[in-house]
């Protein structure tokens, strides 16, 4: 339900925690591959009527709490002139990448004109669904876009864009702060189409060590989470240890991944309201053991302050049976 989201995002005690999986409409569901056998992933995410119908999707399924916007965090980088396709077996690759300290500086299109297309699908999800459940939109964090577009593809360690940081730390901080302006843009223009909560998701953000994290990114985090008006979430993997750094971004919610200790998380960060956690890997294992592991997961987290999510996104080899599982769990519990 929209408005149990909305109050647990906002550090309510709810009856029940809202649930909903990141990459929850997406390669696991067989609806999904049929669509995708005659539509590319572009396509697919740059046509309303299609993004609408895959959205929905887990909806139809298992009605979870929040329904995300089919797209992808690469988005946000076509304003400032860069083109990405999906490599099979590779992921995004970007087909224009930075090619050194002199590429940096990128003229920029307004997200409206460049990106109409996810605000139609804003609108027509906000018209589906009638408050039944929370919107969610989002958009890919300035560390993590800029990554991509200096490496050119997926990569562990995305070592170019550091080296970029080490030899040319001003040019690095140019290519983040323009990230940071589209990505602030980005998130307000959804706002204005029907979000009813952004996440930023700055995955990667943990190969900046402490203080450089401190220095180049949170002001950046801030800056962009402060323009908008409706609850904020944000996500960077592998942050056991730094969850402050993310609690100073002024987000509303902080998404845990499945590395970090949920009752450790909790004492860590207070009063913050979080997101999290389960291993999407028990969702690969038998509905048994789903249920008990998400139980788990609820307990240690508490009644106040917490939306049931995996620690990363939805596995492609996982049973619909078991994500099924998962949501069920969530909606089952009562609390006084």
């Amino acid at each position: 339900m929209r408005d149990l989201f909305l109050r647990a995002a906002r550090g309510e005690r709810t009856e029940r925690p809202p649930v909903w999986l990141m990459r929850q409409a997406g390669r696991y569901l067989p609806e999904y591959r049929e669509i995708r056998a005659e539509h590319s992933f572009y396509e697919a995410i740059t046509t309303p009527d299609i993004a609408e119908r895959i959205t929905l999707q887990p909806w139809e399924r298992f009605e979870p709490d929040g329904v995300v916007m089919y797209s992808d965090i690469l988005t946000a980088i076509e304003p400032l002139g860069f083109s990405y396709h999906i490599e099979p077996g590779v992921g995004p690759v970007v087909e224009n990448p930075v090619e050194g300290p002199d590429d940096v500086e990128r003229d920029r299109t307004p997200v409206d004109e460049e990106l109409p297309y996810v605000g139609e699908l804003l609108e027509r999800l906000q018209e589906r669904l009638d408050g039944r459940a929370a919107v969610l939109g989002f958009a890919g964090g300035p560390f993590t876009l800029a990554a991509y577009t200096v490496q050119g593809e997926p990569s562990r360690s995305f070592m170019a864009l550091r080296e970029l940081r080490a030899a040319h730390p001003e040019a690095f901080r140019a290519l983040l702060e323009q990230f940071a302006d589209v990505v602030a843009e980005f998130l307000e223009y959804q706002v204005a189409h029907g979000a009813d909560v952004v996440k930023l998701f700055d995955t990667y953000a943990a190969l900046l060590g402490p203080e450089d994290y401190r220095e180049f990114l949170l002001p950046l985090h801030r800056r962009i989470l402060e323009s908008v008006d409706v609850p904020t979430l944000i996500f960077a993997r592998n942050m056991g240890g730094r969850l402050e750094l993310l609690a100073d971004s002024g987000a509303d919610v902080v998404a845990l991944d499945w590395t970090v200790d949920m009752a450790a998380a909790r004492a860590e960060l207070g009063n913050v309201p979080v997101q999290g956690n389960l291993d999407p890997a028990v969702l690969l294992g038998d509905e048994e053991t789903v249920r008990a592991r998400t139980r788990e997961v609820i307990e240690a987290a508490g009644p106040t302050g917490h939306i049931l999510n995996l620690g990363h996104g939805v596995h492609k080899t996982t049973p619909p049976e078991n994500v099924r599982a998962f949501v069920e769990t969530a909606k089952g519990v009562e609390r006084s």
